[in-house]
């Protein structure tokens, strides 16, 4: 990828892609800046990446052609207020900021730019997350397929949603859901300890079985209902197992916090 890449906000998530795009070959790391208003953030990423590094978002901009808005979303309108007589119709602003919309983003600019909005996760880290984007009306013939490259070095998009209403949602599952399934792995872990097994094989256990369940379900494309059928055995110990889970609400229980999370995107987006 022949481009320039400003990165406005260095925290996990820009530092996931910053990772991604170097270590898969992507992007050089002289073509990538970052900036933060953290002096220690900085540090770290230019010692540990060593791309560029900057307080100011202005110089962080100027000439680049990707600017991947990072920030949180309380601190995302000063931030590209901050830039917003800087960028050009030749740039294209890539969002991952939690539940602001494109019109937000368009309005904090004052013109109708090139914005693509993206919900990756935390699994980025490890060069297996997921993302959704939403492309905004400004944008040209091909933006979104470079939006997708770059979103490639770190996570798959699985959907290009043609609502962006959509995208409170997809933060609702995607974006908060490696928190459920860390919260589910670690009761796993607890419960594998209370039956006697040693901690570390516990945890590795659980998170081996989760891993294998979620590439299955990726690879076979067979219906989730069907592939628990396949564990579960008329009158055998997984039934018996599945019968306490839904005595404890867990079905509804995750339908709540995927509701819960997804209102509080809509909010976060003003």
């Amino acid at each position: 990828m022949d481009k320039k890449i400003a990165f406005i906000g260095a925290g996990n998530m820009a530092e996931a892609m910053v990772k991604g795009l170097i270590t898969s070959g992507l992007v050089a790391a002289k073509d990538i800046t970052v900036s933060d208003v953290s002096a220690h953030r900085l540090l770290h990423m230019k010692m540990t990446y060593e791309v560029g590094a900057l307080t100011d978002n202005v110089k962080a901009v100027k000439g680049k052609d990707i600017i991947v808005v990072a920030v949180k979303p309380q601190v995302l309108d000063a931030a590209l207020k901050d830039i917003a007589s800087t960028v050009t119709a030749k740039q294209l602003v890539v969002s991952i900021a939690a539940g602001v919309t494109v019109a937000r983003i368009e309005a904090c600019l004052g013109r109708k730019p090139r914005v693509i909005r993206v919900m990756p996760n935390t699994p980025s880290l490890v060069q297996e997350g997921a993302a959704a984007m939403f492309v905004g009306a400004g944008c040209k013939v091909g933006d979104s397929e470079l939006a997708e490259t770059l979103l490639g070095a770190v996570c798959k998009v699985v959907s290009k949603v043609s609502d962006e209403r959509l995208m409170d949602a997809v933060t609702g599952l995607s974006g908060s859901g490696p928190a459920y399934v860390f919260l589910i792995l670690e009761a796993m872990s607890d419960a594998g300890v209370r039956v006697g097994l040693p901690r570390d094989i516990a945890a590795r256990l659980a998170a081996q079985t989760l891993l294998g369940s979620a590439k299955m379900a990726l690879e076979t494309g067979e219906p989730l209902c069907k592939l628990k059928d396949m564990v579960t055995s008329p009158g055998g110990t997984t039934i018996a197992g599945l019968q306490k889970l839904e005595d404890g609400a867990v079905r509804a229980a995750i339908y709540a916090a995927v509701e819960a999370a997804t209102n509080r995107s809509k909010e976060l987006g003003g």
